[in-house]
């Protein structure tokens, strides 16, 4: 039996070998090639593979290298929907690059990941990983194997990690992040590399900014807390910073500044009431029109009085304001202002400590907000309204 197995063995092996050796003979796809889809690229080897992937890696690290630093370049940048962008930070060019390559990808992503746990950095990376990948080319070509490189630059980062280890300045676990001068002096080196010769002005301002809204633990600071709001005319040396908020829009209507008022935020518009479904309505005379006329205006003046009874002093609305209920605003001194983004509505309604109210009624105790000030001012040309 078992002379009679192997002997089928045998014969089967051999079978196989034939049907192979056609199918080669006949131009058809085996083995792996006939698992991969069609228009598939195969590459092995050190000539065909790793040395593909290193000039792909370094493809990319010369596209950022001359954006690092200060005195770096700008690249003009263009993404899939004509969209133009001129920058030097390696983020956003990495962004609108959209990498495909597989191993530059890698490259990419631990780019990502410091900006995402440091906020720079980014460009520093990618130069760095190009430097390495560029230098295990011409040890590979000597003879070396990956693994060996590999081994190599393990070692080397181990010993990388000892030096910086004692280049600690001493102190630096003591760090308190609400002191402004501690903030300032470490944020120096980052803010040098982006904006050479205004860092020591800049530095105070974004310190202050940082920790004027640091919470108890400075490990959950929320940056989306520090806005930056640009404006034309003037300089960098002209910039300030605000503890609350400012929208580049004024007010509705003639009342341009409040002081310690309360606030009402909607997220709709303001105006009379339209009904969900549509209707006919049918007036036999002017009489009729006039009165239903005065009944929606009766009604508007009613809401806004309703608003005014509980010490509201600053409204603000998500959508259109209508002329008839500025009207009534105006005339109960209250200060009307629009925000048409979302974003920039809930960022007033944290600042205010408001809560967005969804349909135009008189808000409760617990919806209403407080601000110190409320005004319009010109600031580098432009007229901004300045909300504390």
């Amino acid at each position: 039996c078992t002379c009679g197995s192997s002997d089928a063995l045998v014969h089967g092996w051999t079978h196989a070998r034939i049907a192979s050796e056609a199918t080669m003979a006949t131009g058809m796809p085996y083995g792996l090639q006939a698992m991969l889809k069609e228009g598939h690229s195969y590459f092995a080897g050190i000539n065909e593979a790793v040395l593909k992937n290193i000039e792909a890696c370094r493809g990319l690290a010369r596209i950022t290298r001359t954006s690092m630093g200060p005195a770096g370049s700008n690249k003009l940048l263009v993404n899939h929907l004509g969209k133009l962008s001129v920058t030097s930070d390696a983020s956003t060019i990495l962004r609108e690059v959209e990498v495909s390559h597989p191993a530059a990808k890698l490259m990419v992503h631990a780019a990502n990941a410091q900006d995402a746990e440091v906020g720079d950095g980014a460009n520093f990376v990618i130069t760095l990983s190009g430097e390495l990948i560029g230098n295990a080319e011409a040890l590979l070509l000597d003879g070396l194997t990956a693994a060996e490189i590999v081994e190599g630059y393990e070692k080397a980062g181990e010993k990388c990690i000892a030096v910086l280890e004692s280049l600690v300045v001493e102190g630096s676990d003591k760090f308190d992040a609400r002191d402004v001068e501690q903030v300032t002096w470490r944020i120096q080196s980052a803010v040098s590399s982006k904006q050479y010769g205004y860092s020591d002005f800049l530095c105070k301002q974004i310190a202050e900014a940082c920790v004027a809204v640091c919470p108890e633990n400075p490990k959950s600071f929320n940056v989306d807390n520090v806005r930056v709001v640009k404006l034309p005319g003037g300089g960098s040396l002209d910039s300030l910073v605000v503890r609350g908020i400012v929208l580049q829009s004024t007010p509705q209507g003639n009342i341009l500044r409040v002081k310690d008022a309360k606030v009402a935020v909607y997220s709709q518009g303001l105006d009379s009431g339209n009904t969900e479904t549509k209707g006919t309505t049918l007036f036999r005379s002017a009489a009729e029109l006039e009165a239903y006329s005065n009944d929606e205006e009766a009604l508007l003046e009613k809401t806004v009085a309703a608003i005014a009874q509980t010490g509201v002093k600053l409204v603000v609305s998500g959508g259109s304001i209508g002329e008839m209920a500025l009207h009534y605003f105006q005339r109960y001194k209250m200060m009307v202002l629009k925000i048409g983004s979302k974003f920039e509505l809930r960022r007033f309604c944290r600042v205010s400590g408001a809560s967005a109210i969804s349909k135009f009624q008189a808000p409760t105790v617990d919806q209403i907000g407080f601000v110190q000030s409320c005004a319009v001012e010109e600031i580098g040309g432009a007229k901004v309204t300045r909300v504390e």
